[in-house]
């Protein structure tokens, strides 16, 4: 834990932004050290110095690091993304997860087509050794595992469509 931590004689970020004298019992001085002055100013810009001081007063000791973490996190995704914010980054997580997943099931689909078609076509394949289930030495297997990929494709199209904000 910070707190236990013996102080250095200069003062910490919060205290250096708002352009006052730090004391030794400050509720910045042991979350935002003197060479971290962007994070409390993200901070500040975002909660506001009275805010933060007020939430770090109300949570327990134990917990005021995870939560200067938290806020330092919050602040930085509300600067970078001002209307969602950490919201925004859960849902485009979410919707690239979604997309995974189907991009998965098509994978699997057509690994069993290509699993049924090659035994249906296997007879049909030149024997070359360790090379015999390679699609390329089958004969129709290519042409008719492209044709189902452009269908695919076609039906799948609206589903990728990337202008728009992936906020679901």
């Amino acid at each position: 834990m910070r707190s236990l931590e013996p102080r250095s004689t200069s003062s910490c970020a919060a205290c250096k932004l708002l352009k006052r004298r730090c004391s030794p019992n400050c509720i910045f001085a042991p979350y935002f050290r003197s060479d971290e002055r962007k994070k409390f100013a993200k901070v500040h810009k975002v909660f506001g110095a009275s805010n933060v001081s007020k939430i770090l007063i109300e949570v327990p000791e134990e917990q005021r690091e995870d939560t200067v973490y938290s806020l330092a996190y919050e602040a930085e995704a509300r600067l970078r993304d001002p209307v969602y914010g950490c919201i925004g980054a859960i849902a485009l997580l979410q919707r690239k997860m979604i997309e995974l997943q189907h991009d998965l099931a098509l994978a699997r689909a057509r690994l069993a087509r290509y699993a049924a078609t090659s035994s249906a076509i296997n007879t049909d394949c030149i024997s070359m050794g360790p090379f015999a289930d390679f699609p390329a030495v089958c004969g129709g297997f290519i042409d008719s595992f492209s044709q189902n990929i452009s269908s695919e494709v076609i039906q799948d199209a609206h589903m990728y469509d990337f202008s728009q904000i992936p906020y679901i």
